[in-house]
């Protein structure tokens, strides 16, 4: 038994004593069963079958129930965004969508390995400048997942087969057009919203590729000079413009 559960079984206990003490003991209320009246006898009768009863249920919760785990919002690895993915790989409505995503996340990870390789043959890892940049793909990393994220959310809730019944009963004319119009207007949010955000990360990769195609032909870099490369500088605008929406 850990310590958290004994204290409070020690506690019950021990109050519930402590109780009885301070409702039966002659010199505090003096709670009387036997040659007392009544309805004083009716009252200790009570109070006994209280205390018992919570002296059962309060030992029996605390042995037998389970132990309540708090969680905290987890930190996502790539596998678990990999995992997560795989979950929604039969959603034929967003198949390509789904698709597109690993490849995204492959090329990603492929990109931001060769920038830090050509980096460290710029930089060594401890020097100020190499630590910044990294810093900067790591926050575009931040933004690229969170978009998957929020696809990811938009997958959950997606109904497909209510989207599917939804479509047959439109072409059959079962119901309104404007009733049909209205449902069809929902789903096709959930559409849109995919494909802006997976065309959002590919954004991501594109300037990328721009930043990329910057540094490969460096040999060597001066004091500020990163920064004010035009692909840094688009990179910037980005987690600007990301910071801005999150908060």
């Amino acid at each position: 038994m850990d310590r958290k559960k004994l204290i409070k079984l020690s506690g019950l206990n021990l109050g519930i004593a402590a109780a009885n003490i301070v409702t039966f003991s002659p010199r505090l209320i003096g709670l009387g069963l036997f040659g007392a009246g009544a309805l004083e006898t009716a009252l200790g009768t009570t109070f006994i079958f209280l205390s018992g009863a919570g002296l059962i249920y309060g030992n029996y919760e605390l042995l037998t129930g389970p132990e309540k785990v708090f969680q905290i919002d987890k930190v996502w690895t790539v596998n678990d965004y990999i995992k997560a993915l795989n979950v929604h790989r039969g959603l034929k409505t967003f198949e390509k969508n789904v698709d597109m995503l690993f490849d995204q996340i492959e090329r990603l990870q492929n990109k931001n390995k060769t920038i830090r390789d050509i980096l460290l043959q710029i930089f060594s890892a401890s020097e100020m400048s190499y630590r910044k940049f990294d810093a900067v793909i790591a926050e575009v990393e931040e933004i690229f997942f969170m978009n998957i994220r929020s696809i990811l959310n938009k997958l959950d809730a997606f109904d497909e087969e209510d989207y599917n019944f939804v479509r047959r009963k439109y072409e059959e004319g079962a119901f309104s057009q404007q009733f049909m119009e209205e449902k069809l207007k929902i789903f096709n949010e959930y559409i849109n919203f995919v494909k802006a955000a997976t065309e959002d990360n590919e954004q991501i990769l594109l300037k990328l590729d721009k930043l990329l195609l910057e540094i490969s032909g460096l040999n060597s870099v001066e004091s500020g000079q990163l920064e004010q490369m035009p692909g840094m500088i688009e990179i910037d605008n980005l987690i600007k413009q990301a910071k801005y929406y999150k908060n």
